[in-house]
């Protein structure tokens, strides 16, 4: 187990990494990756309602955000990068139904059942405590809700971490775990969840989403 210092230490890098990637990013999700995040737009935004108050975790430079607020009511889109969130305010800060916020993952302020859908995408893989991750987006997801957690796929079936996870963990990223389809099935299975949809958005790094009916 970290220590809160260490753990501390830990958050710092993360911080520093993503900030600092924030005016790259962009490349990688709209050209490098771009097959995967338009397969995975379709997937998430698709699970939207009109009438629905949803909440975005990592919503980074802002990906999934604008389609997500054109299905919506109301979207708060959250993440722990200023700079991240800075650039995805910049696309879409001026759409009447989305607010921008920074926040942990790990301990959001809002209170319990406040929102429909809760969406955390591409971020599980990159925790120190996923399972804790789960909870704080179940808590705020009222009964008969659901969540939404498009994770990426960094090891291959033949149990060999991609070129891509290899790059980026050197570089900073610090990935937690290296999911296949098969393990982050068994993943979401072992935090207590078996009402499930699952869709595979194949590309150079695919992802891998769980939708996740709250009972």
């Amino acid at each position: 187990m970290l220590s809160c210092r260490e753990t501390d230490h830990t958050e710092r890098k993360m911080h520093m990494f993503w900030d600092r990637v924030a005016g790259v990013y962009d490349l990688f999700a709209d050209i490098f990756n771009k097959k995967t995040h338009k397969a995975l737009i379709a997937a998430v935004s698709s699970r939207i309602a009109p009438d629905d108050a949803v909440l975005e975790c990592a919503c980074g430079t802002g990906l999934l955000t604008g389609a997500i607020a054109k299905r919506c009511r109301t979207l708060l889109a959250t993440d722990f990068s200023a700079n991240m969130l800075k650039r995805a305010k910049k696309k879409y800060g001026a759409l009447p139904n989305v607010t921008f916020r920074q926040a942990d993952i790990l301990h959001l302020d809002e209170p319990d059942g406040q929102f429909d859908v809760v969406i955390a995408a591409n971020v599980i893989h990159l925790l120190d405590e996923p399972y804790k991750a789960l909870a704080e987006l179940d808590r705020v997801c009222r009964s008969g809700g659901t969540i939404i957690v498009p994770t990426y796929m960094n090891r291959s079936e033949q149990g060999k971490t991609s070129g891509f996870a290899s790059t980026v963990g050197k570089a900073g990223a610090d990935f937690k775990r290296q999911f296949t389809f098969d393990t982050y099935k068994q993943f979401i299975a072992a935090a207590g969840y078996d009402d499930v949809d699952y869709a595979y958005c194949p590309g150079r790094v695919p992802c891998a989403v769980a939708v996740i009916y709250k009972p």
